[in-house]
């Protein structure tokens, strides 16, 4: 045993168990590179796409966000493969008869996941934010369809606490929202108001000039009236945020994401619960790596007449429905059935109680 209290099959299962994982990665996403470019070669053709873009700006980054999407599924699938190999070699016999407990057993596999979920963990927060808004950048300029914009009718939004502003109709090709109105409150009461035939968004300065305005100040002897043709302003809100696909969330570290749940909560924004279900996803990830591992090594670890292909079988099985369940949770959560954070557990929670049945029947 060395100082960091590793044995040498504690050593050899990791090694088997991290090389496994690695290669399996390698085999899968380079399945998913062949397939998705066979399906999007010819609007990548159609549209011009540099191969030096195609390369670089999306398949660079396309590895490894398929990579860190399915690290549970590939986890599940290293676990199931090597360890059903040692079970047809009667490895497992032989350690558990050499006085190896199963429980001791699982140490170097929970090791294994550990590092999996880790370096998942830290991919997915400090690198694919950055990977994901070059891919997604790439998708909107040469792969996707455009969905022509509907000009925006009747919002009522909150950008800062106390400050509201309305418009009656918004222009997505000329940045103008007409009939704009700007209110401010303190302790629940109007103190101001303006009011304006159109504001439009000046993308150099940044700022919205409002035309044709009237501004009423209140106070407890009534109201003063000022009215001008043109007042610039900065407000806390761009035109972009009324055209913003849900997707921008996967460009988000996990510190941005929940600034940005405060700020749509603060704005007012109907679309909370799919943002929570993005962040209690980040969280409740790491999780179900562990769950797999118990349920890849509990399920493999016995020697059968189908051998490895059963057990590949049974664990794949497991591991969609796990996925499916997940799917359906998720969009219960989306509808308002399940509360976000209900929803992302829930499938942590019934296939830990599986993991622990399988882990029962595991032999000792």
């Amino acid at each position: 045993m060395n100082k960091a209290g590793l044995t040498i099959l504690d050593r050899y299962i990791i090694k088997k168990f991290l090389g496994t994982f690695f290669y399996s990665i390698l085999l899968i996403v380079s399945i998913a590179v062949i397939f998705d470019l066979a399906e999007k070669l010819d609007n990548f053709m159609e549209k011009e796409a540099p191969w030096r873009a195609v390369v670089f700006d999306y398949y660079m980054n396309f590895i490894p966000y398929f990579a860190i999407l399915f690290s549970p599924l590939f986890t599940f699938i290293s676990v199931i493969f090597f360890t059903s190999k040692m079970a047809y070699n009667t490895e497992i016999i032989a350690i558990l008869s050499s006085g190896v407990s199963f429980r001791r057993l699982l140490r170097p596999y929970f090791i294994g996941a550990f590092i999996i979920a880790i370096f998942a963990f830290l991919m997915s927060d400090m690198v694919l934010p950055r990977s994901n808004e070059k891919r997604l950048e790439f998708e909107e300029q040469y792969y996707r369809r455009q969905p022509p914009r509907t000009n925006l009718r009747d919002v009522h939004k909150q950008i800062m606490p106390n400050l509201y502003i309305y418009f009656s109709n918004f222009s997505h090709s000329s940045n103008i929202a007409y009939h704009f109105s700007i209110e401010k409150f303190e302790d629940n009461k109007l103190v101001s108001k303006i009011t304006s035939d159109y504001a439009s968004y000046d993308t150099t300065t940044n700022k919205w000039t409002l035309r044709q305005y009237i501004k009423r100040d209140f106070d407890g002897n009534g109201q003063s009236i000022n009215r001008g043709s043109s007042l610039d302003t900065t407000l806390n809100v761009h035109p972009s945020e009324f055209s913003r696909r849900e997707s921008i969330v996967e460009t988000m570290s996990l510190k941005q994401l929940d600034e940005f749940i405060d700020l749509q909560r603060m704005q007012g924004a109907d679309n909370i619960d799919y943002y929570l279900i993005e962040r209690y996803n980040r969280i409740s990830f790491p999780f179900s790596t562990f769950i797999l591992t118990l349920i890849g090594m509990s399920l493999s670890s016995k020697k059968v007449r189908g051998g490895i292909g059963l057990h590949i079988g049974l664990g794949l099985l497991l591991s969609f429905s796990y996925i499916l369940f997940m799917r359906f949770s998720t969009m219960f959560a989306i509808s308002g059935l399940l509360s976000p954070f209900v929803a992302v557990w829930i499938p942590n929670v019934v296939y830990a109680g599986i993991a622990y049945f399988l882990y029962r029947l595991a032999p000792k």
